[in-house]
């Protein structure tokens, strides 16, 4: 469980009344996911089972959706290729196996583009409001199913009710953005070059289709991704799983492009591309695969602290990590701390000040201090700074435990570590 989960996991298990007044000042544009789960976890607590479940069974029924439009446009053949194909891209798996929405924005989008094809307006504006109420991004698909349906009375009236019903949540998250957004950096190389490859691919697989399927299919694949990444080079807000959906559109073309190939190629293709994806989709079941991971870390700080040991975040966002396992934390007094994430609304406490957090660490006799790899730029914000140099100047390192994308140190008093 990465950091990301941790965090559905925790804020989902706050009382209602804490999640609202959470969603107030941060992560609104999760809010509605964040209640799903907070519903779900009340009927069943099973941990990551139950922290998952919704995202595997979204993305099946994505899948299903995928086919079912690929069945409508271009037969049943390229239907069952089409949502096989979409099954099976490394990060659709990746998104149904985490517990995010990502998965679910997906197959709601999904189904209103079928909703779309069969002019069913009521549905269509519902499990598009769905859709951007699990993520506002999701408003994109609205762009590329004017190719479609902008000359069609119905669908304009259906957009225009899904933009009034997601202004409340876009005015409340505008007012987060830079809460929510400050930590990302402009499109890099690798996301453009991963983009320009599905230019190809699409523009490839649209050689000789259907036209409907492509006015359907090419929007969807291109339009999304493209714009978040255009507005990205003033404005930072693309991350490539805030447009999940778009991968269905990439689907839909390759799925009905397969059966127009002779056997003797798209047999052999379909082979090569399955030994392509199989090594990448085992990794993706690692994990390798994320960032870190939080229960790892819980367990090196279980069998690294004693009783009462204090401990220590550096920098404080990573309180994260111990947060989902409130068994592991509750044993350990937390220096800097002082609010909890409940009591101040926040995802992860706040902290005191400086000269505070000095004058507590400076007295403590064994700190568990939980950090970031040694590669990671360290915070320059004046508590982590003092936090660095107090365990400078009073402590010794006595042990250090290196986990997925973390590590565990012990220190303790000068001359005290045996």
């Amino acid at each position: 469980m990465w950091r990301d989960e941790s965090v559905t996991w925790q804020v989902a298990h706050r009382p209602l009344a804490d999640l609202w007044g959470l969603l107030d000042r941060v992560d609104a544009v999760h809010g509605l996911y964040y209640l799903l789960l907070h519903g779900l976890f009340a009927l069943w607590d099973g941990g990551l089972w139950t922290l998952r479940l919704p995202s595997v069974a979204a993305t099946a029924l994505a899948a299903a959706g995928v086919a079912a439009v690929g069945r409508r446009l271009a037969g049943d053949r390229a239907g069952l290729c089409a949502g096989l194909l979409y099954a099976v891209l490394p990060p659709v798996q990746m998104y149904a196996q985490e517990g995010r929405s990502y998965a679910l924005v997906a197959a709601a989008v999904i189904w209103s583009t079928y909703a779309l094809l069969r002019a069913r307006w009521v549905a269509y504006t519902a499990l598009l409001v769905l859709a951007c109420w699990l993520h506002e991004f999701a408003v994109l698909a609205l762009l590329a199913h004017a190719f479609t349906g902008r000359r069609s009375r119905g669908w304009r009236w259906s957009a225009a009710a899904v933009c009034a019903l997601l202004l409340p949540l876009a005015v409340l998250s505008a007012g987060q953005a830079g809460r929510q957004l400050g930590w990302l950096g402009r499109p890099s190389v690798a996301d453009w070059a991963a983009y320009a490859v599905v230019v190809a691919v699409s523009l490839a697989c649209a050689r000789g289709a259907d036209r409907e399927l492509v006015r359907v299919a090419l929007p969807l694949a291109l339009l999304p991704a493209g714009l978040l990444m255009t507005v990205s080079l003033v404005n930072p807000w693309y991350v490539d799983r805030y447009v999940l959906y778009s991968l269905a559109g990439v689907a839909l073309l390759a799925g009905a492009a397969l059966p127009r190939l002779r056997p003797r190629v798209w047999i052999p293709l379909t082979a090569a591309l399955a030994a392509a994806f199989l090594p990448w989709s085992l990794w993706l079941r690692t994990p390798e695969s994320r960032k870190d991971d939080a229960l790892a870390v819980a367990e090196a700080v279980r069998a690294t602290a004693r009783p009462g040991d204090a401990v220590l975040f550096l920098p404080s966002r990573r309180r994260e990590w111990l947060l989902s396992s409130p068994d592991v934390y509750a044993g350990l007094q937390d220096l800097a701390l002082d609010r909890t994430p409940t009591a101040s609304r926040s995802l992860w406490g706040t902290e005191l000040p400086s000269t505070e957090i000095r004058t507590r660490l400076a007295g403590a006799g064994r700190v568990v201090a939980l950090l970031d790899p040694a590669d990671q730029p360290r915070d320059p914000y004046p508590r982590e700074a003092v936090k660095r140099q107090t365990l400078v100047a009073y402590f010794d390192l006595c042990s250090i435990r290196e986990v997925r994308g973390a590590r565990v140190a012990l220190y303790a008093r000068q001359g005290e570590c045996g």
